[in-house]
Protein backbone atom coordinates (compact mmCIF):
# COMPACT_ATOMS: atom_id res chain seq x y z
CA UNK A 1 0.00 0.00 0.00
CA UNK A 2 1.15 3.18 -0.90
CA UNK A 3 0.04 6.18 2.09
CA UNK A 4 1.86 9.88 1.11
CA UNK A 5 1.17 12.13 3.61
CA UNK A 6 1.48 15.98 4.13
CA UNK A 7 0.83 18.50 6.58
CA UNK A 8 1.12 22.75 6.91
CA UNK A 9 0.84 23.48 2.89
CA UNK A 10 0.38 26.82 3.40
CA UNK A 11 -0.90 27.65 0.13
CA UNK A 12 2.56 25.12 -1.68
CA UNK A 13 0.80 22.54 -3.35
CA UNK A 14 3.07 19.93 -5.00
CA UNK A 15 2.69 17.75 -7.75
CA UNK A 16 2.27 14.39 -6.81
CA UNK A 17 2.58 10.85 -8.20
CA UNK A 18 -0.71 9.25 -6.87
CA UNK A 19 -1.14 6.17 -4.82
CA UNK A 20 -3.74 4.36 -2.29
CA UNK A 21 -3.71 6.58 0.31
CA UNK A 22 -3.49 10.55 0.60
CA UNK A 23 -3.26 12.24 3.87
CA UNK A 24 -3.45 16.16 4.55
CA UNK A 25 -3.25 16.58 8.45
CA UNK A 26 -3.98 20.22 8.78
CA UNK A 27 -2.94 23.97 7.58
CA UNK A 28 -4.51 24.05 4.00
CA UNK A 29 -3.86 27.21 2.96
CA UNK A 30 -1.94 30.07 2.38
CA UNK A 31 -4.24 32.85 4.23
CA UNK A 32 -7.27 30.85 5.59
CA UNK A 33 -9.43 32.99 3.37
CA UNK A 34 -12.55 31.27 1.24
CA UNK A 35 -11.15 31.63 -1.91
CA UNK A 36 -7.88 30.40 -1.17
CA UNK A 37 -9.70 26.72 0.15
CA UNK A 38 -11.30 26.88 -3.27
CA UNK A 39 -7.11 26.47 -4.49
CA UNK A 40 -6.41 24.14 -2.43
CA UNK A 41 -10.22 22.31 -3.32
CA UNK A 42 -9.47 22.58 -7.03
CA UNK A 43 -5.41 20.77 -6.01
CA UNK A 44 -7.51 17.99 -4.20
CA UNK A 45 -9.70 17.04 -7.12
CA UNK A 46 -6.39 16.69 -9.34
CA UNK A 47 -5.02 14.13 -6.93
CA UNK A 48 -4.77 10.72 -8.10
CA UNK A 49 -5.79 8.68 -4.88
CA UNK A 50 -8.01 5.62 -3.98
CA UNK A 51 -8.86 7.43 -1.20
CA UNK A 52 -8.06 11.37 0.78
CA UNK A 53 -7.84 12.02 4.12
CA UNK A 54 -8.12 15.81 5.28
CA UNK A 55 -7.99 17.54 8.63
CA UNK A 56 -7.79 20.92 10.30
CA UNK A 57 -5.22 22.49 11.69
CA UNK A 58 -4.50 26.05 13.85
CA UNK A 59 -4.56 28.03 10.89
CA UNK A 60 -7.85 26.40 9.31
CA UNK A 61 -10.47 29.42 10.97
CA UNK A 62 -12.60 29.05 8.35
CA UNK A 63 -13.38 24.90 8.96
CA UNK A 64 -13.51 25.79 12.36
CA UNK A 65 -16.22 27.94 12.40
CA UNK A 66 -17.79 26.14 9.49
CA UNK A 67 -17.42 28.67 6.94
CA UNK A 68 -16.44 26.32 4.44
CA UNK A 69 -17.48 23.16 2.81
CA UNK A 70 -14.96 20.94 0.56
CA UNK A 71 -16.59 20.34 -2.53
CA UNK A 72 -13.97 18.10 -4.36
CA UNK A 73 -14.25 15.53 -1.73
CA UNK A 74 -16.49 13.97 -0.09
CA UNK A 75 -17.91 15.01 3.66
CA UNK A 76 -16.88 11.40 5.10
CA UNK A 77 -13.36 11.68 4.55
CA UNK A 78 -12.95 15.45 6.24
CA UNK A 79 -12.22 14.24 9.62
CA UNK A 80 -12.78 16.04 12.92
CA UNK A 81 -12.85 13.85 16.12
CA UNK A 82 -14.24 11.41 13.50
CA UNK A 83 -13.18 8.05 11.95
CA UNK A 84 -13.00 6.20 9.01
CA UNK A 85 -12.07 3.06 7.71
CA UNK A 86 -9.33 2.67 4.12
CA UNK A 87 -8.56 -1.35 3.05
CA UNK A 88 -8.91 -2.99 6.21
CA UNK A 89 -7.11 0.13 8.34
CA UNK A 90 -8.92 2.14 11.11
CA UNK A 91 -8.11 5.45 11.12
CA UNK A 92 -8.91 8.79 12.86
CA UNK A 93 -8.61 12.25 12.66
CA UNK A 94 -8.40 15.27 14.90
CA UNK A 95 -7.28 18.95 14.43
CA UNK A 96 -6.78 20.13 18.08
CA UNK A 97 -3.26 21.49 19.25
CA UNK A 98 -1.94 22.84 22.54
CA UNK A 99 -1.41 26.95 22.65
CA UNK A 100 2.35 28.35 23.74
CA UNK A 101 4.03 31.17 24.39
CA UNK A 102 4.80 33.05 21.20
CA UNK A 103 2.41 31.04 19.61
CA UNK A 104 0.75 33.22 16.47
CA UNK A 105 -2.80 35.51 18.18
CA UNK A 106 -4.12 34.98 14.64
CA UNK A 107 -3.61 30.83 14.15
CA UNK A 108 -5.23 29.45 17.01
CA UNK A 109 -8.32 27.58 15.21
CA UNK A 110 -8.56 24.01 17.16
CA UNK A 111 -6.68 24.80 20.28
CA UNK A 112 -6.50 24.43 24.10
CA UNK A 113 -4.47 25.55 26.88
CA UNK A 114 -5.80 22.46 29.63
CA UNK A 115 -4.78 19.17 29.32
CA UNK A 116 -6.88 17.66 31.28
CA UNK A 117 -9.81 19.06 28.97
CA UNK A 118 -7.74 17.63 26.02
CA UNK A 119 -7.23 14.15 27.09
CA UNK A 120 -10.67 14.11 28.53
CA UNK A 121 -13.12 15.63 25.99
CA UNK A 122 -10.75 14.48 22.94
CA UNK A 123 -8.58 11.96 23.24
CA UNK A 124 -10.15 9.34 25.37
CA UNK A 125 -12.82 9.54 21.96
CA UNK A 126 -10.57 8.15 19.93
CA UNK A 127 -10.93 4.07 19.96
CA UNK A 128 -8.17 2.02 21.09
CA UNK A 129 -8.23 -0.57 17.75
CA UNK A 130 -6.93 2.35 15.42
CA UNK A 131 -4.38 1.42 12.82
CA UNK A 132 -3.17 5.17 11.71
CA UNK A 133 -4.18 8.19 14.15
CA UNK A 134 -3.62 11.90 12.52
CA UNK A 135 -3.71 15.06 14.58
CA UNK A 136 -2.45 18.27 13.61
CA UNK A 137 -0.23 19.17 16.83
CA UNK A 138 2.20 16.07 17.98
CA UNK A 139 2.84 14.53 21.44
CA UNK A 140 5.49 15.52 23.81
CA UNK A 141 8.80 15.12 22.97
CA UNK A 142 8.29 13.29 19.82
CA UNK A 143 9.31 15.41 17.08
CA UNK A 144 7.78 18.58 18.51
CA UNK A 145 11.22 20.90 19.24
CA UNK A 146 11.30 23.89 17.93
CA UNK A 147 12.27 27.95 19.78
CA UNK A 148 10.11 27.41 22.42
CA UNK A 149 11.38 23.80 23.32
CA UNK A 150 9.09 20.63 23.37
CA UNK A 151 5.44 22.07 22.92
CA UNK A 152 3.50 19.07 21.95
CA UNK A 153 0.99 17.11 24.08
CA UNK A 154 1.62 15.50 27.23
CA UNK A 155 -2.32 14.11 26.81
CA UNK A 156 -1.71 12.48 23.61
CA UNK A 157 1.93 11.18 24.63
CA UNK A 158 -0.20 9.38 27.42
CA UNK A 159 -2.79 8.15 25.52
CA UNK A 160 0.05 6.63 23.00
CA UNK A 161 2.26 5.39 25.54
CA UNK A 162 -0.34 3.65 28.11
CA UNK A 163 -3.51 3.31 26.26
CA UNK A 164 -3.07 2.50 22.68
CA UNK A 165 -0.24 1.74 19.86
CA UNK A 166 -1.15 2.81 16.43
CA UNK A 167 1.36 1.79 13.32
CA UNK A 168 1.15 5.43 12.31
CA UNK A 169 0.78 8.90 14.13
CA UNK A 170 0.78 11.06 11.06
CA UNK A 171 0.99 15.25 12.05
CA UNK A 172 2.66 18.34 11.54
CA UNK A 173 2.33 21.84 13.27
CA UNK A 174 6.11 22.42 14.26
CA UNK A 175 7.47 23.05 10.97
CA UNK A 176 11.35 21.96 12.42
CA UNK A 177 10.27 18.68 13.98
CA UNK A 178 10.18 17.37 10.30
CA UNK A 179 10.82 13.55 10.13
CA UNK A 180 10.11 10.34 11.04
CA UNK A 181 10.71 8.62 14.38
CA UNK A 182 10.46 4.70 15.16
CA UNK A 183 9.30 3.92 18.50
CA UNK A 184 9.83 0.47 19.52
CA UNK A 185 7.99 -2.19 21.62
CA UNK A 186 6.64 -1.09 25.13
CA UNK A 187 3.76 -2.47 27.30
CA UNK A 188 1.94 -4.25 24.19
CA UNK A 189 4.76 -5.21 21.97
CA UNK A 190 3.69 -2.76 19.48
CA UNK A 191 6.22 -0.53 17.20
CA UNK A 192 4.99 2.78 15.91
CA UNK A 193 6.24 4.84 13.51
CA UNK A 194 5.47 8.64 14.16
CA UNK A 195 5.82 11.41 11.43
CA UNK A 196 5.92 14.68 11.03
CA UNK A 197 4.89 15.15 7.41
CA UNK A 198 5.19 19.51 7.72
CA UNK A 199 5.34 21.08 3.92
CA UNK A 200 7.07 23.85 4.63
CA UNK A 201 10.16 24.65 7.27
CA UNK A 202 9.78 27.43 9.75
CA UNK A 203 10.35 30.29 7.45
CA UNK A 204 7.26 29.18 5.56
CA UNK A 205 10.05 27.70 2.60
Amino acid sequence: MIIYCLADLRGFYPTLEGGDLLIVAGDLTESDQLDSYYWFDEWLKEQNYKKIIVIAGNHDGCLEKNEYKFKGISESIYLCDSGTEFEGLKLWGSPWTKTFPGMNPHCKAFTYDDETWFYDEKVMKIPADIDILITHGPAYGILDKCPNGNVGSSALLGWLQYVARPKLHIFGHIHEGYGIEEHFPTYNNKMMKSINCSHVNERYQ
